[in-house]
């Protein structure tokens, strides 16, 4: 069997709690923040409000080798400008679960992801996540972390910080 893996980053971004929830929280907004390689594509009616816990997302992606691939998550937790969590449904993984945090500081918003995943196909997927996965989610979330810090600014100088376990 396959391991369950996690990976954990903090941003610390320079804008209010009103503004971050208000870009996060709009499923529409996933495509400014996701690599362009990956041809990212929401598929389906998702509606152009904020998220609410039972919304289902559709989209594609293309991951490996430009081979799309359909993926369903289910947002099945929010607390208005505090946290939300999907988890999918259908898709590459054999489990994901991303849990996205704020938090209003004195300086502005520190925002925490926390995913747990597991690659399906035992043993092999752990090859592969040492391999391929975990190396293409560090880029994603990289990505994702510049898109924000030139969209809203930084107050502090950390670098780019991605933890997994």
């Amino acid at each position: 069997m396959s391991k369950v893996y996690s990976l954990k980053t903090i941003q610390n971004v320079s804008t209010d709690i009103n503004t971050a929830w208000d870009f996060f929280s709009k499923p529409e907004n996933l495509n400014a923040i996701t690599p362009k390689k990956l041809g990212f594509k929401i598929i389906g009616d998702t509606l152009k409000n904020n998220m609410y816990a039972g919304q289902v997302i559709e989209y594609t992606v293309k991951p490996l080798l430009g081979i799309p691939l359909y993926w369903m998550t289910e947002i099945t937790h929010v607390k208005d400008k505090e946290y939300f969590v999907d988890e999918q449904r259908f898709g590459p993984y054999s489990l994901w679960h991303h849990q996205h945090h704020f938090k209003q500081t004195n300086n502005g918003i520190e925002m925490t992801d926390l995913v747990h995943y597991k690659v399906p196909f035992w043993f092999i997927g752990d090859i592969a996540n040492a391999i391929i996965v975990k190396k293409q989610l560090k880029e994603i979330f990289e990505y994702r972390w510049k898109i924000v810090e030139e969209k809203y600014g930084s107050f502090d100088t950390q670098q780019f910080n991605i933890h997994f376990r």
